[in-house]
Formats: C-alpha cells, structure tokens, sequence
C-alpha cells in the first residue's frame, strides 16, 4: 500500500487524519454518492504522512517549529516575516523520488492513455473544516495545471500554504497547534469553469439559519471573482419541500451584474488567470437555466442527507462538455440545526440619513469610525473597533479583521469571502455597496445596520440602537391563533423562528413598491406609453424580459413565495393590492393611468379596481403571480383575500373575474377571504358569508368608517379609537355572525399590537384568530394567553 498516495476510490470520511476535511468528503462522496447521480469529479490525494515525511526527509520539522515560537502574538508586528521564513523553509526543500514516483504514477493512472490530464490542485489541512472551523481561504489551490512538472510545484506550493500569514493566525486564533497540523493535496481532474460557469451553494439561509432552502450563488468562469467580490453573482434559493414534491421550487432569482469573467491565460511553466470583461448579453443572461438550478439542489439536498448536516457546496459547470459537477463540500460552521428558542435582535432608534446600501451580511447593529484602506498592506492604520470601508475582501485580510466591529465593501455578494469571514468572526458586514469607498469618509462616524433584513444601511452618525433578547423557550402557544402581519420578504425567514399559527395578512403592496416599482398597467401597455422617461426606466429595470408583464408576475410571485416558504405549511393570507389612487400614482407609469381624487380613502379602491377597465388587466397580473405561485411553485398553503369589498354584488364580480384569470374558489383547495372593513360587511355578514371562505377583520378602516373619521385627518385623529363602543358592538356583531355561519374569522388591524384589553376583548367574543405585527407577536401571545385563561 502506498503511504504517499489515496485515489479517491479508497478515501472515505473517515480519511480525515490522513487527508484533511476537503478531500476526505470528495472521497466520501465520490464513493457514496455518484451511484445517486452526483457527478464528482476522480482524482487523488497526498497524505498527511507524505507531508510529515517530505518535512523529516528535509530536516526542517524542528526549524519550522523554532521559526513559529519566534511569533509575536500580541499584535503579530512580525507576522511578515515569520511567514515569510516557514514557507521559504518548504519551498527550497525537495521531493524524495519515491514521492515524485508516486505522484506522477498516481496522475497518469487517472489520465487518459495518450494525453496528461489537466487537474485542480487543492489544499486540504488535516485540521480542516471541523465543526467550529471552516478554514475557508487559508490556504491555496491551483488550477488548469497540466504536466508532471507543473504538478509538483503546485503541490509544493499547497504544501508552502499551509504557513501562508492567514493560515497562520488563524490557526492562533482558533487554539490548533502549528505543528499538529499536515496538508494534503487533492488532485482531481479540471472542470473547465473558465469557459462555463461555477459557484456556491449553502443548505440553509445562511443569514437566518432558516433550513429549509437552498441558496446557489453563481458567476461566468472561475469562482474566485466571487469569492474574492470582484463581481456580483446571480443568486437563487430554492424550497427543499416543493423540490421533493416535483414543483418548480425556485422561489427567488437575482441577477448579479457579473462584469467580470475570470479565465485562464497559461504559459509553458505556470498557470495565471486573467479578468476579461462580460459580453453585455452574458451579463443580463443567468448563469443557470431553472433545469440546471433543480438539478443542483437536489444534488446540494442529498449530500446535506448524507453527511446529516448543513453544508457549504462548491460546484461548476463545464463550459467544453456542457456537465455540472460538484468540487468541493464542507460543514456550514455558522448555524447548527436546532429550535432557536432565544432569539436575539437589535433594532435601530429613530431615522436618519442613509449613506449607502448593500448585501446585508449578519442581522447585527453597530457603530464605529471609517477606515478607508487599499491593501492589508494598509492594516497598520485599523484602530479596535473601527470600520473597515474598502473595494474588496480577500484571505489576505483574514489576520486583520478580528479587531474591526463592521466590514463595508464595493463589491462581493452573499457568499464571497468578506461575508463568509464576517459571519464566522460574528461581525455585520454590508457588501456590493458600489461606491461605498466614494460616498464614505475617513474617521467618519458612521452606523451600520444590518437588522432590516437582506438589505444593509449605513447611516451618517453614530446612531441609537437596542438589543433585545426574545426567549422562546417558556411561550405557551393558545388556543386563539396568534398570526404575524408582514409586508417584507426579506424578513420572513428570520421570522419564521417566532411561535406563530401563520401569516394572517400578507400586504403585497410593499413588493409592488419595493421590488416591482412599476405601476402593472405601465407594463401591460409598455408599447402605448407616453412618456419617455418612463419608458426608459421600465427598459431598465425589466431587461431580459421581452414581455414586461412577465417582469411583474415573476417578481410578485418570488416574493411571495419567500414569506409562503418561511411559513409553510402554515397558512398564508395574501391580500390582494390595496394602494389608494394616489399611492397607485407614485409607482412608475402610474400617472398615466391613475385617476386624481379628491378623496382616495373612500374612492377607487379594493374590489371595485378589480373588474374595472381601468385595472381588471393589472388585476389578471396579480391573479397570474398567485396562479404561479400555488399552481406551478406549490404554495396551497397561500389563500387570498379581497379587500374593501363594498357589496355583495362586488364580491361576485370579484369571484367571476378571478376564475376567468385561473383563480377558481374550491379548485386545488383554493379559498377566498373577504375583509371586514366596511359596514356593509357587518350588516350583511351571514350574506357575505355565502359567497366568501372566511373573514379577516380590518379594524383600521372598520373603525374610520363606523365613526366617519378620515384616518389620514391630523385635525381629527383623536376621534379615531377601536376603544369606542360602537366599533367594539360592531366588531362583536360581525363574529357572532361568523360563528352562526361556521365561517373562519380573524383580525388584521393595528389595534391587538397597541392595546392588551383589545386583544382581550377579542379573545372574549370568540375571535378564531389574531394577527400582530413582529414586534408586538410576542407580548400579543401573552395577551391572548391572560385572557384565555
């Protein structure tokens, strides 16, 4: 048996002492997993003996060991040159024969009879990828080496790695003993991302450690773009349980910019890559079909089944024989999969000037002073606790970062390197901000603010924040369902981790404004659009959509999808768009089709739009997002609701309109809410009941209009109160109904977040459930709790 050598055939997790992490899990899934159509690529690894041997045959095991107890570990003055000196100790040492032999037998056998294959060279520490350390970054890899030469100086190099200045603080930072430490070095053949694509994938969000998604992250050519930030990459998270069901589980697309395309520039005697700018076509092209996407995640769903953990994956795509492979898999070292029953979050006091924004990595609060540097060659300036601004985050800053309270970049995504570090250093970080290193400026106060879901603020000025602990673990769930109302996708998956019974009032309004922008009209009648801004702006924002309605369907249903997936199998009530004609104005191209009132609140709103000729082809978008997203992605957990709804006559156009766009009440379990918000509703409840599935009071308007107070009236605002007795009468009127009628009813309004004796009111006539906003779900448990009891 050959000491120096383990082909991929005979390695297995359990190889970890002789391989490292990195290669003992190819070999594993080499061996396990490619009978269940994971394609992983063969290859080889040297062992952890032949590293120990190559260091005793050369006598410089005792000179690596002096040179280490030289470092200075107070604040590592001279790092530099200890590193400096402990690779130079491997480099200018040399390869015994029986070790080159053995190499370059082992590279022939998995290379084809007539040519030498081109291979990946990769480091794999046998410390690596335990469960409180990733080691990710630290050390080096080589690629597209072709050639026995080229070989062993892409091992030695591998091998010289391992003393590399951020392998070797990092080492000190997480306690492991230089000298216990070997390399070994995967070698399997090259999968020729440069000329196809590559990327990452994680088996869990890993922002909120929400597990029942994958996230793939991908660019053109060589992944180090990514992993370095150069670019932004396309990303897409796809629902495990619908994947399992055959749906289309891909609940969210993002299209990266993807500028840069790194590839290979060879010579005779060395490898190099080289950036190349992205054809304009590739860059508004993603990367993967929705075939490739699937494939992938169920390839990321099955390793995470093998290895009975969360993992971070490597893949790439062969742009010669078109192939997916996997490269590389690891444990995902931030979250552990358990009920997370204390929950910490922080959140900001106050508003204030927004400076930029970016990827938000973390869900943390902080402020601190800006420092603007170039290069870790510039980290000498970094003082504890400051802000590190800058074009990109590479392991070449890995030494410096522990002392920074806040990483802001130009450029990177969610899984480059700076998110990756910052996470496992527990630091917020905001990347791809753009013009970050313009906009801010050296010694600036600033606040950076993490805790608004994927998206990141940093604010001018070091602004007031709090940090709340939110134990889980003594909620007693009751009887009364306790529903959140939510708006922002990107916060759904952290939400998900409150006790709750659901989603009882999903505003679509908020996508439409935040992610959609464009009124639906603007899109359905692009070629007739009158204004040539407008147009410029719709071109814009919806390329690489020939039909711009299409644009509105994809991007209403993704985000629907994510607040559907974090809550599913749990009900979620959509409520179709509510703005009022002067809201409806504000998005772009809205002017063109929203009429001037003189009182929006009581005008053309809710249902009456619906079957409009004003908006019935915006409405069909809406219905069309929800079609795709119970129908196509799986979501029968989602129900919708008809708000403002003013007579019966309304509801059953409303209905009828909603089955001519594929929306047909009963079909695929599909049911129909009606708000209650207008007196009507209440006095001809039992008769509403007969056309809709169940009601959800909307106490705001319900209140407005049983008192006839304008909400929107500052003059009058202290009239408006739930508290009054004719809104309470009301309220309690339209839930005996309910009851009389076995119809669901529910209660959506502000009222139960601002007043405990409402709650209890509510609780008390029977109410079958209660929706809060986030921050008042908790206390609105308790709430409902007390007066159960």
């Amino acid at each position: 048996m050959c000491v120096n050598i383990k082909l991929f055939k005979d390695i297995r997790l359990n190889s970890i002492a002789s391989v490292g992490g990195k290669n003992a899990s190819l070999g594993e899934m080499y061996n396990s997993l490619t009978k269940k159509g994971i394609a992983v690529p063969y290859g080889f690894a040297t062992t952890a003996q032949a590293y120990w041997n190559f260091l005793e045959e050369n006598d410089i095991k005792a000179a690596l060991k002096s040179t280490l107890n030289d470092l200075e570990t107070t604040n590592y003055s001279n790092l530099d040159l200890i590193g400096a000196k402990a690779r130079e100790y491997i480099l200018q040492a040399t390869f015994s024969e029986k070790f080159k032999n053995d190499i370059t037998n082992a590279y022939k056998k998995i290379s084809s009879k007539n040519q030498l294959l081109e291979v990946a060279v990769r480091s794999s520490a046998t410390a690596e990828d335990l469960p409180n350390a990733s080691f990710a970054g630290q050390h080096d890899s080589f690629l597209n080496v072709k050639g026995e030469y080229q070989l062993l100086m892409a091992i030695k190099k591998c091998f010289a790695s391992l003393y590399t200045n951020r392998a070797i603080k990092y080492r000190e930072d997480k306690g492991f003993k230089h000298e216990d430490v070997a390399l070994s070095v995967g070698i399997q053949y090259m999968v020729r991302s440069d000329q196809g694509c590559s990327g990452v994938g994680f088996t869990l969000d890993p922002e909120s450690g929400f597990d029942n998604v994958i996230l793939l992250s991908g660019v053109w050519g060589l992944g180090e773009n990514m992993v370095q930030g150069t670019v932004n990459p396309d990303e897409y998270i796809v629902f495990k349980p619908t994947l399992r069901q055959g749906f289309n589980a891909i609940i969210q697309k993002t299209l990266g910019d993807k500028r840069k395309t790194m590839i290979y520039s060879t010579s005779e005697d060395q490898v190099s890559t080289m950036n190349i700018d992205t054809p304009k076509n590739k860059q508004i092209q993603y990367v993967l079909s929705d075939e490739e996407i699937h494939k992938l995640a169920k390839w990321c769903v099955t390793i995470e089944t093998h290895f009975k953990k969360p993992m971070d994956i490597e893949w790439a795509k062969d742009g010669i024989n078109g192939k997916l492979y996997i490269i590389q898999a690891r444990p995902e070292t931030i979250h552990k999969k358990e009920d997370k029953v204390l929950h910490i979050q922080y959140r900001l006091i106050g508003k204030g000037e927004v400076l930029v924004t970016g990827n938000a990595i973390g869900q943390k609060i902080t402020h601190g002073k800006v420092r603007l540097l170039g290069s870790p060659a510039e980290a000498d300036k970094l003082g504890a606790n400051d802000i590190i601004v800058t074009e990109a985050i590479t392991p070449d800053w890995d030494p410096f970062l522990k002392k920074v309270s806040a990483i802001i970049t130009n450029k990177g995504g969610r899984t480059s390197h700076a998110a990756i570090v910052s996470r496992e250093l527990g630091i917020p970080a905001i990347v791809g901000c753009i013009n970050a290193t313009t906009i801010l400026k050296n010694n600036q106060d600033i606040t950076v603010s993490c805790a608004s879901g994927h998206t990141g603020q940093v604010y001018s000025g070091l602004k007031a924040f709090e940090k709340l602990e939110l134990d889980f673990s003594s909620i007693k769930n009751p009887k009364t369902e306790a529903k959140l109302i939510l708006a922002d996708p990107e916060k759904a998956f952290d939400l998900s981790f409150y006790p709750n019974d659901g989603v009882g009032l999903l505003r679509m309004e908020f996508i439409i404004t935040h992610l959609i922008k464009i009124h639906p009209m603007a899109l359905v009648n692009f070629n007739t659009l009158k204004d040539k801004q407008v147009i410029s702006q719709i071109k814009t924002i919806t390329k690489g959509y020939s039909l711009k309605k299409d644009y509105f369907i994809d991007k209403l249903s993704q985000g629907l999808a994510k607040i559907a997936a974090a809550f599913f199998p749990k009900e979620v009530i959509v409520r179709f768009s509510d703005f009022k004609t002067n809201e409806y104005a504000n998005l772009i191209g809205g002017r063109q089709f929203e009429p001037i009132e003189d009182n929006p609140m009581l005008g053309f709103r809710g249902a009456s739009r619906y079957y409009h000729e004003a908006y019935k082809l915006g409405f069909e978008l809406e219905c069309q997002a929800i079609k795709k997203l119970r129908d196509n992605m799986g979501f029968t957990n989602v129900k919708v609701m008809i708000p403002f709804c003013r007579t019966l006559e309304e509801g059953n156009q409303v209905i009828k309109i909603m089955k001519q766009y594929g929306l047909e009440q009963g079909k695929n379990n599909l049911e129909i809410y009606c708000m209650i918000e207008v007196p009507s509703n209440v006095i001809l409840a039992e008769e509403f009941a007969k056309i809709f599935d169940g009601f959800s009071i909307g106490s705001n308007d319900l209140t407005q209009l049983t008192l006839g107070v304008d909400r929107d009236s500052g003059l009058i605002s202290n009239l408006f109160n739930e508290n009054n007795l004719a809104v309470k009468t009301t309220i309690a009127s339209v839930i005996e109904t309910a009851k009389k009628t076995s119809t669901k009813i529910g209660l959506c309004g502000q009222a139960p977040s601002d007043f405990p004796n409402f709650t209890a009111f509510l609780v008390n006539c029977g109410i079958d459930s209660i929706s809060f906003n986030p921050d008042a779900l908790i206390q609105g448990i308790v709430n409902i709790n007390k007066a159960e009891n």
